[in-house]
């Protein structure tokens, strides 16, 4: 490292980084640098001012509460009260050539030096441009890197071996650590869950309910389980039976040979998830800073690479069901790290028609946020079509709604009465009873047919002809496309019917026996789940007053002051 020049006390600060990773991996931990850093500041006559870290933070952004620390003591004291700030490697300040530029360029105006171990050129044009090139090449290599450890990873997947770090919920690692055995113990958690939710209906908030009930422990150790924690589950093909006919169609012709054909098969897939990074800065009161954004997507399951796995034993008809459940089963919409109990539908525009949609504002920055429902149409895109521009005050409305639902839930039997009107209503609908209309329209289908042979028969005879059989082949064409058309919409109310029984039982199960207190201390997402399991609506009106529509909860006006 080459020492700095200049006049009077020479004064430095130190700073480590390490990343969780690199920690893991190679021990290349903040004490080892920090050691190394004041030996050399010792030897060369530095006045150590402070001593800065970044335990698990990463080298591709400059967001880290060290650096900003280190940004700090550079800018806020005079020139020349830091002399340098020293680092053990280029890759500790930034793993961005680009960033390192801004650093040191941004310490160059207070008078301070960038410095570490692994320069290799001074202050000059030409010293810069070796360092600029030497850190390019050591972005280059770790891009090498990281790509040869990547198609590594791939290469083992296709030959059949697991790649992960840590084995997942209900499985253990065999011998070579490179497949799964069954963890009884935990599978047996596992199985419960779906068996809860694929054959008791349960919800996700009473499935997380019963496994803290129980004093059961997330695969870190806590009592506390998640909702999507769950609901990962449920969605994991990890636990998911497949056939060997299944498994085939996924994985290379090598592993499947290897394969018991009468047997099943989880999948654990590898490159089931995609980053996306972007680079954005923000301007704040002492100049830009940036960080990168980041994305994950579900990939396609042609874009991934499945490995088979030692069946889980959960049946796939409790997977099936669990999977279907969770289709009906929409999450609240989440603005501003809050979930809207009246999002997605619930809450209308009594005078468009249109949901509401939920909105935060806060007049000045880290003055009080205000949090509203507001009908887009009529305050912001279209005017013409809708007259209601007033926002409408969020935790008021969410508030009395619930009041109203939460009524009916704390009286199991008004709460049942209600359900099986629901049901009822559903199942006469517009056209009578599914059953019944079924029925009919088979019976239209199968004569259709028998008209068919006779008119075929009577051009064969010769008391049609060619013309008049086409256009009577023709109304029986029109006749069958009409009867499937209308089976499909009668198989649809046909399911519609059975999620609602199901809605109906799983209601029944995990809240008529709740005390109305418990009832009261649900949290918004399962609020937004019971609204939509009683096919609730709320039309909110100009005047801030809205209507609850639905065979459950008898119609009611409830005032609502707006903002």
């Amino acid at each position: 490292m080459p020492s700095t020049n200049g006049h009077g006390p020479k004064r430095a600060i130190l700073y480590a980084r390490v990343s969780t990773d690199e920690q893991a991996r190679s021990g290349y931990s903040l004490a080892q640098q920090m050691e190394a850093l004041r030996e050399y500041a010792a030897r060369e006559g530095y006045e150590i001012l402070e001593e800065v870290t970044d335990a698990g933070y990463s080298g591709t952004s400059l967001q880290r509460p060290g650096m900003d620390r280190v940004r700090n003591l550079v800018q806020d004291g005079e020139a020349g009260d830091v002399s340098v700030v020293l680092a053990q490697d280029r890759d500790r300040f930034a793993r961005e050539p680009a960033y390192v530029y801004l650093l040191r360029e941004e310490f160059a105006d207070h008078g301070c030096k960038l410095r570490s171990f692994n320069d290799r050129g001074d202050d000059s044009p030409e010293g810069e441009l070796t360092d600029g090139i030497l850190d390019q090449l050591a972005k280059f290599e770790r891009a090498k890197m990281m790509e040869r450890t990547r198609r590594g990873k791939q290469r083992k997947a296709r030959e059949g071996r697991i790649t992960t770090t840590r084995a997942a919920f209900g499985f253990d690692y065999n011998a070579t650590r490179d497949g799964y055995v069954i963890n009884p113990d935990q599978m047996e958690v596992v199985r419960r869950i779906f068996y809860m939710a694929g054959v008791e209906k349960t919800t996700i908030y009473a499935i997380k309910q019963d496994l803290e009930r129980r004093g059961l422990r997330t695969p870190s150790g806590k009592t506390d389980w998640d909702h999507n924690f769950v609901r990962g589950f449920l969605l994991n093909d990890l636990y998911k039976p497949h056939t060997f006919e299944e498994i085939r169609q996924i994985v290379s012709p090598e592993v499947a040979v290897r394969l018991d054909p009468e047997a099943r098969y989880g999948l654990w897939w590898s490159g089931r998830k995609a980053f996306e990074r972007k680079l954005i800065s923000k301007n704040g009161p002492e100049g830009p800073r940036y960080k990168y954004s980041y994305k994950v997507k579900e990939r396609a399951p042609e874009d991934r690479i499945g490995v088979p796995i030692p069946d889980s034993g959960i049946p796939r008809k409790w997977v099936d069901a669990a999977r279907e459940a969770l289709k009906n089963n929409r999450r609240p919409a989440r603005v501003g790290d809050r979930e809207w109990e009246l999002s997605g539908g619930v809450l209308r525009c009594a005078e468009c028609g249109r949901s509401m949609s939920a909105r935060r504002f806060s007049k000045h920055k880290g003055e009080r946020i205000y949090l509203y429902y507001v009908c887009v149409a009529g305050a912001y895109h279209k005017r013409d079509q809708c007259s209601a521009r007033k926002h409408h005050n969020a935790e008021e409305m969410e508030t009395q709604a619930w009041n109203a639902v939460s009524g009916v839930l704390k009286d199991p039997e008004r709460l049942r009465a209600g359900l099986d009107y629901m049901i009822e209503q559903e199942r006469r609908g517009t056209y009578g009873d599914p059953a019944t209309e079924t029925e009919r329209w088979l019976e239209e289908i199968s004569e259709a047919g028998r008209k068919r042979i006779r008119y075929q028969e009577m051009a064969a005879e010769r008391l049609i002809n060619f013309e008049e059989l086409r256009m009577r082949l023709a109304a029986l064409e029109d006749t069958r496309k009409t009867a499937e058309r209308e089976l499909r919409a009668l198989q649809h109310r046909t399911e519609r019917l059975a999620q609602l029984e199901r809605d109906r039982d799983s209601l029944l199960e995990s809240y008529a026996g709740l005390l109305p207190e418990a009832i009261d201390a649900l949290g918004s997402e399962e609020r937004h789940r019971v609204y939509r399991m009683i096919g609730m609506e709320a039309h909110l009106a100009p005047d801030g007053s809205f209507e609850i529509n639905g065979d459950v909860i008898s119609f009611s006006k409830v005032g609502i002051s707006s903002s």
